[in-house]
């Protein structure tokens, strides 16, 4: 059985987004590419939002056609263009790139395709409906040693989550991973 994993990049005052939409503060260097594009690798599907789809969209299905591009960054495009992806919306009809548009989260579908393995939750919006839902099993906080001081936080006013601590992991650009279990 799979796990619902929720994986997101904080500053050390707790924001996902500075001002503006800004991710410039974040520290994402070819060491914890890498990282990630382990942990994609394993995966079952990514679940996106709209406005997570439309970012990744924007980007990874050519990235590995720029030049300017690293081998990890060509890596994830690949990764990214070949998962199947769950694009959670009202307003598109298509997702492309091994996208299928689901309309509301449904949790017995969620729950079937768990069968199959580990599945990422993309963006804090859709994260928040798969917790109010008891979908997610796993937070993992990847905590940037950089202070922001303004922005978007992860989680909502009035959200009363509970996590056990179950891993922690340091790269050599300061960020650490804090990998949580959700309590039930």
């Amino acid at each position: 059985m799979g796990r619902v994993l929720f994986s997101l990049s904080v500053s050390l005052d707790g924001y996902f987004e500075g001002p503006d939409h800004d991710l410039s503060w974040q520290s994402i260097d070819e060491e914890l590419h890498q990282h990630f594009n382990d942990h994609a690798r394993g995966l079952r599907a990514f679940l996106e939002g709209r406005v997570t789809h439309e970012l990744m969209a924007a980007y990874w299905p050519t990235a590995d056609t720029d030049p300017a591009s690293t081998p990890v960054e060509k890596d994830f495009a690949s990764i990214w263009r070949d998962m199947p992806k769950i694009v959670y919306s009202t307003t598109i009809s298509e997702a492309g790139w091994n996208g299928t548009v689901a309309r509301e989260v449904d949790p017995v579908a969620v729950r079937r395709l768990l069968d199959q393995g580990d599945l990422s939750v993309g963006g804090p919006g859709l994260a928040t409906t798969f917790f109010r839902e008891g979908l997610v099993d796993e937070v993992w906080l990847y905590v940037h040693p950089v202070v922001i001081g303004a922005g978007r936080r992860p989680f909502v006013a009035g959200q009363h989550e509970t996590f056990r601590l179950l891993e922690t992991e340091t790269f050599s650009s300061g960020v650490a991973r804090l990998r949580y279990a959700v309590e039930r």
